[in-house]
């Protein structure tokens, strides 16, 4: 009696995209570039972003006959198994961010997981990741870290928040990283500057690997002391240390 041999699953690769209009081989290996021309099936979470990377890649299969779908914030979690489809039928598929890297802050960490409920293998990719290389750069405790994505759109809220997290990072030693929408950046910046201690170490990393890439690193006090930051509509990532 013959076994049937289990069926080959793909591959989804999670590959990380550029975090500006930076040149892509500043910031993604050769062997990533090479890897995701040759891919025919993407999940995406932006389709014009996608496609205009995907093009700047130069594919070999021109890109408005690459297979595309769509997860972002707005998919139903009833929908993600069907993304799932080329992956169990052998293709192996590439997970595309709107920028950096997918499953960090971002609806892909969601695919993978469903991807490993499925026993298909995930493999990351290198590339830029705006949280980490802030981090790298900051000069805060690299050691102890936590990223808490969005804080709270309300003033009183996010004020709330800032002087939570600061207490815990005085507590543990823990730098805390956080993001903002970059057209509420500067009432962020704002808000720390006015509500946080003044041995407080703060880092504003913005544009990271960008031309115009800006990363400072003070304390409160010396923070205060410097001219005004115009982060209006920049991306940007703040750190902060207690």
């Amino acid at each position: 009696m013959h076994r049937i041999a289990p069926k080959k699953f793909g591959t989804l690769y999670m590959i990380p995209v550029t975090l500006g209009d930076d040149r892509l081989s500043n910031v993604l290996p050769q062997e990533v570039m090479a890897l995701t021309r040759k891919l025919d099936h993407f999940v995406v979470e932006n389709e014009k972003s996608a496609r205009r990377f995907l093009s700047s890649l130069k594919t070999e299969k021109p890109v408005r006959e690459i297979n595309m779908q769509l997860l972002n914030e707005h998919t139903d979690t009833k929908d993600i198994p069907a993304l799932l489809s080329p992956l169990l039928a052998g293709h192996d598929v590439g997970m595309l961010s709107e920028a950096g890297c997918p499953g960090i802050a971002d609806p892909g960490a969601s695919l993978a997981e469903a991807a490993h409920r499925k026993g298909i293998r995930v493999m990351p990719l290198v590339g830029p990741s705006s949280i980490l290389l802030s981090l790298m750069a900051s000069g805060l405790n690299g050691q102890q870290f936590t990223f808490l994505g969005y804080l709270p759109s309300d003033k009183n809220a996010r004020i709330a928040k800032l002087k939570e997290i600061e207490k815990r990072s005085q507590q543990r030693q823990e730098t805390q990283i956080f993001i903002e929408t970059p057209y509420r950046n500067q009432h962020m910046l704002e808000d720390i500057l006015a509500h946080c201690n003044e041995a407080t170490k703060l880092c504003v990393a913005s544009n990271i690997s960008l031309e115009s890439e800006l990363i400072i690193s003070k304390s409160i006090a010396e923070w205060k002391k410097i001219g005004p930051l115009d982060l209006h509509k920049q991306p940007t990532v703040f750190l902060l240390l207690g």
